[in-house]
């Protein structure tokens, strides 16, 4: 059931209090975050922040302790039924099959949206063409570059358009060329489709360039808010995002330095660490 009082045409996502604990400790910590639709919403920081916490409970895999949260207008404890359905979520792990191909990759999330047979094959190239990868549909994905792979994870989201889609360290892992073709799809997302995309990242550029909006998160916490711009001119004049991290949470953050097998190595090492 929707909460009239959250107004979809204005915040794709809106949390107040939110807080997850683990034992005694607040992993997420009165989280309140107000991100209008259609922004690209970045929250950065380091491995063990709360980050990939946060993107849980949006994404209704886990249960707030306390706290509210809408996503696309529903409450995640109410109508987590109604979240999934207008959600798409990428999370750090791989998630695509490496022994398949594009397109096999597709049919089955198709399957697992239940979208209509009639709908799935038009569904699948539209999301494959949108993401730069129509023409490699009948290839195995284990031939694939990291960024190719993580483009393929995209549009498997993407299939049943969803009003929020969710990225968990998008491009970790990945060498320079193949981060700024995922960020130049992003960029689409939000510009072509009026996707809201809520991404987290401990990667300063990938916030700066990528972000309409960001939130420093530190030890499960956020500590600021606001454009990147707004961020690094309250530090000052010449300040970057780093300087604006060391201000706002005393430390910096530990930058974390992307063909198949690789990259399952790479983000199950980054994810146990972090």
């Amino acid at each position: 059931m929707s909460d009239s009082s959250v107004d979809l045409s204005r915040y794709a996502v809106r949390t107040s209090q939110l807080t997850r604990y683990y034992g005694s400790l607040a992993a997420v910590d009165h989280l309140g975050l107000e991100i209008p639709s259609g922004e690209i919403f970045g929250l950065l920081g380091p491995n063990g922040a709360g980050k990939t916490t946060t993107i849980k409970m949006l994404t209704t895999l886990l249960p707030p302790s306390s706290g509210s949260a809408f996503v696309a207008g529903f409450d995640v404890s109410v109508d987590p039924v109604q979240v999934r359905r207008h959600i798409g979520y990428v999370p750090q792990l791989l998630s695509a099959d490496g022994a398949l191909t594009a397109e096999e990759n597709m049919t089955l999330s198709a399957r697992l949206y239940s979208m209509p047979r009639s709908e799935r094959a038009g569904r699948i190239r539209e999301a494959l063409r949108f993401m730069d990868l129509e023409e490699f549909a009948g290839k195995v994905v284990q031939t694939y570059s990291g960024g190719m792979i993580r483009r393929l994870e995209i549009a498997q989201a993407l299939l049943h358009r969803p009003d929020v889609i969710f990225l968990d360290e998008p491009t970790i892992g990945l060498d320079p060329m193949a981060r700024h073709a995922v960020w130049d799809r992003l960029i689409g997302l939000r510009k072509e489709l009026g996707l809201t995309v809520l991404l987290t990242t401990h990667d300063m550029e990938e916030a700066d360039v990528l972000c309409d909006g960001l939130a420093l998160m530190h030890h499960g916490k956020i500590v600021v808010t606001g454009t990147p711009a707004a961020i690094k001119a309250a530090v000052g004049p010449e300040a970057d995002l780093d300087d604006a991290f060391v201000k706002f949470c005393g430390e910096t953050i530990e930058e974390e330095e992307g063909e198949y097998r690789h990259v399952r190595a790479r983000r199950k090492s980054i994810r146990q660490r972090g």
